[in-house]
Formats: C-alpha cells, structure tokens, sequence
C-alpha cells in the first residue's frame, strides 16, 4: 500500500462507486476493509481519506484515531466536493 509522498490518498468508496471515477494518485481500500486491514496502513505518512460526499470518511478517519492513527484527514466534500471544486477526477486507479 505504500505511495512515494509524505501522504497516502485513500478511496473508502464500493467498488460500484470507484468505477465512476477517482482522485488522481489514490489507492482503494474499502470502508468495510479499514479494520481488517489495520496494519498495512502506514503510521509515518498522513492517511486522506475520501468517499463520496465526506460523511463515511469522517467515520472512518474517527475510526482510526481510535486505534490510534493521529496523522488521519477526511476530505471535507468527498470526491463529489472536489469535481464541483473544478480538480481532476481520473477514469481509474493508479498503478
């Protein structure tokens, strides 16, 4: 799951909604995933997550400051905030 920056870009989103579109440079890790997958996630690097409109991935990111991850941000708006903000919204996944 490593990314060469100083953050990881993480889609929570289904893998119906991840087909639509994602943010450039982001890595999938399905909500329903996040606790079972608790120890790939990186404790040096800040974690962004996102889902659709921002709700499900304030509750992740409450989720992981409660097993202890402090370097976690929620993408206010979620990937429908930053279209309407004008960014890029890739056709896929990288890598």
């Amino acid at each position: 799951m490593e990314r060469d920056s100083d953050f990881m870009l993480i889609d929570i989103r289904s893998e119906g909604e991840v087909a639509r579109g994602v943010l450039p440079g982001a890595m999938h890790l399905p909500m329903h995933l996040i606790p079972m997958r608790l120890a790939e996630l990186p404790r040096d690097k800040d974690l962004v997550l996102y889902c659709h409109s921002g709700a499900r991935s304030y509750h992740a990111c409450a989720f992981l400051k409660q097993q202890g991850f402090d370097n976690v941000f929620n993408l206010r708006g979620g990937i429908l905030g930053w279209a309407r903000s004008g960014y890029d919204v890739a056709a896929q996944l990288a890598g």
